[in-house]
């Protein structure tokens, strides 16, 4: 196993395919980025086709990671099931490979973003890491005794997936009350509209931003009105910063991670959710002024974070 050559990262998304040459200081030297076909049988050779093209003219490189969101084996070879992406079963490595002649890992897309930040950023200075993404989903990965989790069949660490609230609100995996669905930048946006139909007179200015409909109204919105003081954005940033906060919590209480690394676009609204959350956090977790706090932390390697991870994993397979 070489650890010191180039290695090729690919972000699957469901819009595009984000592929890059990044060498072992994280940094990506070369990049492509294609759409990603609507239909499913052809976007494994999407992916093949973006991993030939961004490798011209680098000699080389030494194999390919690609994060994509949805069930991963234990073996980092198929994807078991991504509804987002209509597969079931994808044997993604054996394409690849197939196409590229270059040895190929797949993970699952957050457990690539945990890792590169384990290894490049916020979290480089800790052993033990749970990333947190607070994006229109809730997701992130675990990293233990510097490994990263994958669980015995290669499925651990959906954090957005254990139910929070039994018999709560449906969850697009199936289930009921998922903590995706109360600590997540759409649960966000779906209180701020249900708070706008329910009194508009409180939510003019949310509405305003909106173009005038309940319906109309984005994460950035709430962020612009509760930077300009607005009350009802600052409530619900309030909840979710609460239930961001009993998530962290009740991932201490199971893991005792030394370091949470908080990812996602509703992280860069920076104080705005982590002071809630920190505060939820430190009342929620048992034990009280006896437990030692983990660090809570902001992600510093940016939207290719992804990428950047799928290339290490790629490296050290």
């Amino acid at each position: 196993m070489q650890t010191d050559g180039l290695t090729v990262g690919v972000d699957l998304g469901g819009t595009k395919i984000a592929a890059g040459v990044v060498d072992p200081k994280g940094e990506i030297i070369s990049r492509v980025r294609v759409p990603t076909p609507q239909d499913p049988s052809l976007v494994a050779c999407a992916i093949a086709s973006a991993v030939e093209q961004v490798r011209q003219g680098w000699d080389g490189v030494q194999a390919v990671g690609v994060g994509a969101a949805g069930y991963v084996d234990r073996q980092r070879s198929t994807v078991r099931f991504a509804p987002n992406l209509g597969w079931q079963d994808e044997p993604l490595r054996e394409i690849v490979e197939h196409a590229t002649k270059l040895p190929v890992v797949v993970e699952n897309d957050a457990n690539a973003a945990a890792w590169g930040e384990f290894v490049h950023g916020a979290g480089a200075d800790y052993e033990d890491m749970v990333m947190v993404t607070v994006g229109t989903g809730l997701g992130g990965g675990i990293i233990t005794g510097g490994q990263l989790f994958r669980g015995r069949f290669g499925m651990g660490g959906e954090i957005g997936h254990y139910r929070a609230v039994p018999d709560g609100i449906p969850c697009g995996c199936g289930q009921h009350g998922c903590m995706e669905q109360y600590a997540s930048g759409a649960a966000h946006i779906r209180r701020a509209r249900e708070a706008a139909t329910a009194d508009p007179d409180r939510a003019a200015a949310l509405i305003t931003l909106g173009g005038g409909s309940p319906d109309g109204i984005q994460g950035r919105h709430v962020t612009e009105a509760a930077m300009a003081g607005d009350p009802l954005a600052l409530d619900l940033f309030e909840e979710t910063g609460r239930w961001v906060g009993q998530a962290l919590a009740d991932l201490a209480s199971i893991l005792d991670p030394a370091v949470f690394v908080i990812g996602g676009g509703l992280s860069e609204t920076g104080e705005l959710i982590a002071r809630p959350a920190g505060t939820s956090y430190r009342k929620a977790l048992g034990g009280g002024d006896h437990r030692v706090y983990a660090d809570v932390v902001t992600a510093t390697v940016g939207q290719d974070v992804g990428l950047i991870g799928a290339a290490d994993l790629a490296r050290h397979r």
